[in-house]
Formats: C-alpha cells, sequence, structure tokens
C-alpha cells in the first residue's frame, strides 16, 4: 500500500511579514499550508507580541535554517520605561514600578556601555531549556527560573526617538542568541529605573529584510496560484557569505550520493577570487562551499579536506510522499 503523500516538493524561502498576535510557528503552518510543502522551518522565533521578517524555509531550504539564524538581525523597538514585566515586554504581568524617567542625554550616555560582546542574562521567559523543560513553561507553571548569563554580541545600537518622558524608539543589530526584551530589561536598571519591551519589529535576518517581506494576508490572497511562487526565494539565499562554485554534472550525481569528488583548479581560482585576495596562498582546509550545478541547481554544502569536497548536507528533489 503506497504511503499517504504529505506535500508538494516546494524547496525555497519566503520572507513573511510576521502579523502582531500571532506566533512564529502559527505563521510557519499556514504559509507551509498555503504552498503545500512538505517541510518547513523558520530562522529565528518572534514572540507573538512583535512584528516584521520571520525568514520561513520550505522544502530543502530547511537544511540551511542554521546559516540564516546564524546571520545579524535588525530589530526597531520601543522602550516602555517606569514598568516592569515578568515576561519583559507588554504581555507581562508588572512585577516593579518607578517613577525615574531618564532624559535624552542620559540615554545616550548609557548606550555604549551595552554594546559589544556583553554578559546578557536570557528573560525567564524563552524558549531556552532548564532540566530538559523550556523556561517559559516553568515560569508559566509559577516556578522561579534562574538562567546563568551568557555573552551576546551587540554590533550597534542608536536611540531613534523619544516620543514622550515613557518611552524610546531604538535600533539594536545583534548577533544569535541576543534577546531585545533582557538589553532594554538591563539598561533600564543601569539608567536608575525598570522597563519592558512595548513595540518590536524586526527588520532584517541575515540577508533577509523587511523591504522584501511579504505580508500573511497578501500571500493568502494568492491562494494557491502561480503568483503565490513569486514570492519563494532560492535556497541558496540563506548561504550569503558562503563560497558558491558549480560542479559538473558526474560530480554532482556522486555528491548527491554522498560521495566526495577531487577539486579541480578551477575551482581553487574561483576561491581565491571570492576572498578579495585576502587569503593568498591559502589552501581553504576545512572551509565550507556552496555547490551547485552549472544551470544553478542546488547540490551540496561541502567542506573542504585533502582537496576534496566532502558533502555533510545534500539537497535531494524529488516528489515528495
Amino acid at each position: 500500500m503506497a504511503r499517504k503523500r504529505k506535500g508538494s516538493p516546494v524547496h525555497g524561502w519566503v520572507v513573511l511579514d510576521k502579523p502582531k498576535g500571532m506566533t512564529s510557528t502559527q505563521a510557519v503552518t499556514r504559509v507551509r499550508r498555503l504552498f503545500d510543502a512538505a517541510k518547513a522551518g523558520h530562522a529565528g522565533t518572534l514572540d507573538p507580541l512583535a512584528t516584521g521578517v520571520l525568514a520561513i524555509a520550505l522544502g530543502e531550504a530547511t537544511k540551511t535554517v542554521p546559516y540564516a539564524m546564524d546571520g545579524e538581525k535588525l530589530y526597531r523597538f520601543t522602550a516602555r520605561w517606569g514598568e516592569a514585566r515578568d515576561t519583559d515586554d507588554a504581555e507581562g504581568r508588572c512585577t516593579a514600578s518607578s517613577i525615574v524617567r531618564p532624559s535624552r542625554q542620559q540615554i545616550l550616555d548609557a548606550i555604549p556601555a551595552f554594546i559589544g560582546e556583553i554578559q546578557q542574562v536570557p528573560p525567564a521567559y524563552s524558549a531556552i531549556k532548564v532540566a530538559g523543560e523550556r523556561a517559559y513553561d516553568l515560569a508559566r507553571e509559577g516556578e522561579t527560573v534562574s538562567l546563568a548569563a551568557r555573552p551576546v554580541l551587540i554590533r550597534n545600537a542608536r536611540l531613534i526617538d523619544l516620543p514622550d518622558p515613557d518611552r524610546a524608539v531604538f535600533e539594536v543589530a545583534c548577533g544569535k542568541g541576543s534577546y531585545i526584551r533582557a538589553w532594554v530589561r538591563d539598561i533600564a536598571l543601569a539608567l536608575g529605573t525598570v522597563g519592558h519591551v512595548a513595540q518590536l519589529r524586526r527588520l532584517r535576518v541575515g540577508p533577509f529584510c523587511i523591504d522584501a517581506a511579504i505580508s500573511l494576508e497578501m500571500l493568502e490572497g494568492f491562494g494557491h496560484s502561480p503568483a503565490a511562487l513569486e514570492h519563494l526565494r532560492p535556497i541558496a539565499t540563506a548561504l550569503d557569505g558562503i563560497p558558491a562554485l558549480a560542479v559538473t554534472e558526474p560530480d554532482s550525481v556522486r555528491l548527491r550520493s554522498g560521495n566526495s569528488v577531487l577539486i579541480r583548479a578551477p575551482h581553487f581560482t574561483r576561491l581565491m577570487e571570492q576572498q578579495d585576495g585576502t587569503d593568498a596562498g591559502a589552501d581553504f582546509q576545512g572551509r565550507t562551499v556552496y555547490l551547485s550545478t552549472a544551470r544553478g541547481e542546488p547540490v551540496a554544502l561541502a567542506e573542504i579536506a585533502q582537496g576534496e569536497f566532502r558533502p555533510f548536507r545534500v539537497f535531494n528533489f524529488g516528489p515528495a510522499v
């Protein structure tokens, strides 16, 4: 008896402008159903309160999710001074208050201490696991959650606007694992007050930008028509910064079977070109490369080792079952 068909062989990235009030999982489910895709995932959770870029991987693009998640993220958000919340955002319960409202100059003076590699304690309401359970599940059950500080990278932070004494609008570019809710909580304490995130919008995740995002309402308006497929971006979009090389058809067959292939002289030449001359004389040992056919069809992600491409993630485009 044939197995039940689970979806269509749809492969690529959808850059969704996630609406407020929806979890990332709910958004992924709706997009996956719209494209009838067999597999789906996303590059970084957005809380229900947040809007903006949610990069959704369909089909074989799910194999590149870790690379998109490692990319820099850019957020624009509003900090609300004077109230601490147990979730560190507007959805939580007020746990403390303060009459202190920082001035523009005080905020500008405080920001430099929150740029660079800093130590950050994640919010109690986060997806981090504690003894095998999610921290937010423990927090919702009323348990006290103690999370250790960890290093995160804040690449840049700037004050955008002060609409009134209670609120400040910021933009922060940060690396993987950073929490904007924790950043606001900590800078508020440094300013002698308390605070939480009132609004948050993600403007970029790695190569995926808000200017290229589509709303869920517009996407669902296309239904299952070809117009929806026009918003499907190539698998390689998530691999920005990884050297891309073309291989022959025979080599692509070997690679897709999990076998290594020899690196040819033109490949080394191309690698040198993509390094902008900064690695002259390098042997590229251990380097990750993205391999495709001459027609641009994804083949594999491979490691360079002892003169060979050794595939560790292969892209297969057979029919979904």
